[in-house]
């Protein structure tokens, strides 16, 4: 297991602090919608300045037509980044284009698809996609493991059943993540670090519980103690 920090701060100055005083530590950090579109490529540099062995996950999760997707991500391998995300429900069409696309790098960013956001509940992720969350996160899983993802984003929840419907090297990064029983916020599905340690989670995403604790270094060094 890999932790990744949640840098969803409300400015690059509070997330570039953060990332200073976790600084020994090489981890993941996750740049987030709010904060790409707010400081962009600069923030990416700025962390990669603060620790050149942080590995950087740019949280934007794609869904356009397979084109434009293929092309976005193109322009993100440029910026260096180690992992980000698409949607899974743009299809595998989507997938093919852009894996195909990124083929040409010789080095490539990991690249997961989502399946289903922790802030859904079972009754209006059904009304949306017709089936349950389970059943249709694995099937999300296989589609993005057929068409050559290096896994997915989903809940601590579906992590083993993905596994076992794909690989156990199929990648599975889960937001939603109280480490030691914090507040669930406005997120439906958390779950403990041990229990995603139990279901074999590789990257617990992990946000408010660190900067929102009085002692953020040492919570994430609890944390590291646990996944060690």
């Amino acid at each position: 297991m890999e932790l990744c920090v949640a840098l969803d701060l409300p400015s690059a100055e509070e997330n570039l602090a953060l990332a200073e005083s976790l600084k020994a530590h090489n981890i993941w950090m996750k740049v987030g919608f709010r904060a790409y579109i707010r400081d962009g490529k600069l923030l990416i540099q700025a962390l990669k300045k603060i620790n050149p062995e942080f590995k950087i996950f740019l949280d934007l999760k794609l869904y356009d037509i397979p084109n434009t997707m293929a092309d976005a991500a193109e322009e993100i391998t440029k910026l260096g980044v180690d992992m980000f995300n698409i949607h899974a429900s743009a299809g595998k069409i989507a997938m093919k284009t852009v894996m195909e696309r990124l083929s040409t790098y010789e080095k490539r960013p990991l690249v997961l698809a989502v399946t289903a956001l922790t802030s859904f509940d079972e009754e209006n992720f059904s009304f949306i996609y017709e089936k349950g969350i389970y059943e249709k996160a694995e099937q999300f899983a296989k589609m993005s493991h057929e068409n050559g993802l290096d896994g997915v984003v989903c809940s601590t929840f579906e992590s083993r059943a993905i596994k076992n419907a794909t690989s156990e090297h199929f990648l599975t990064l889960c937001p939603g993540i109280r480490p030691f029983g914090e507040d669930a916020g406005d997120q439906q599905r958390v779950a403990t670090l041990e229990l995603a340690k139990a279901e074999g989670v590789d990257f617990p995403v992990i946000g408010r519980p660190i900067y929102r604790d009085v002692n953020p270094v040492g919570k994430v060094e609890r944390i590291l103690q646990v996944l060690s």
